[in-house]
């Protein structure tokens, strides 16, 4: 009667344990899973600029509509990229398109603000001023909650890594998640050289 005891008192206390487990690795997920919901609210705030920008540029740089017409396929490829990543976060083919989506949008962003450098009345434009201004802050609130969405990816893989989670995480089919890496490259991460 004893042995029967003890051992009941085990599978329950194994269960308690499992319960517990899945429990955290669910948290852990939806806390990622929110963290993925601010990026995209600040990149649907991006992709809602965009259009303002170009309309602003379309009137001096006529003779760039082949800069502008990327910008605006990069916007639309970046937005589709978004979908899919926001349908499943953490899917490391949606992150690993994101992160390039978004790397052809920063590069043909910065080929329209390095071409409006060539129209002094352009650079002074009210409109043109004020969207640069959003889009910088927005880039700012971008990587913000990029750096939140990666610390909770970490946080849930180390989670689920770990013994016995990662029993338990096999059993109930809690993946990896990857990480939203950043699209500079190596160039672009150099700090400018300033000489007087």
């Amino acid at each position: 009667m004893i042995a029967f005891f003890v051992l009941l008192g085990i599978i329950i206390l194994l269960v308690v344990v499992v319960i517990g487990i899945y429990n955290n690795l669910v948290t852990l997920k939806n806390r990622f899973k929110n963290a993925f919901s601010q990026i995209d609210v600040q990149l649907k705030r991006r992709y809602d600029l965009i259009p303002n920008l170009v309309e602003t540029a379309k009137g001096y740089m006529a003779h760039e509509r082949e800069a502008l017409e990327s910008v605006i396929k990069a916007r639309s490829s970046a937005m589709s990229a978004s979908d899919k990543a926001a349908s499943n976060p953490g899917d490391p083919s949606a992150m690993q398109g994101l992160a390039s989506a978004e790397g052809m949008l920063t590069g043909a962003l910065g080929r329209i603000f390095a071409l409006s450098e060539s129209y002094p009345d352009l650079k002074a434009n009210e409109n043109m001023m004020a969207i640069q201004e959003e889009l910088t802050s927005t880039e700012n609130r971008i990587a913000f909650a990029r750096q939140a969405f990666n610390d909770a990816v970490t946080t849930y893989n180390i989670s689920r890594e770990k013994f016995p989670n990662n029993i338990i995480a096999g059993m109930f089919n809690f993946t990896v998640a990857e990480l939203l890496e950043s699209t500079e490259t190596e160039e672009e991460r150099k700090a400018p050289k300033v000489s007087f």
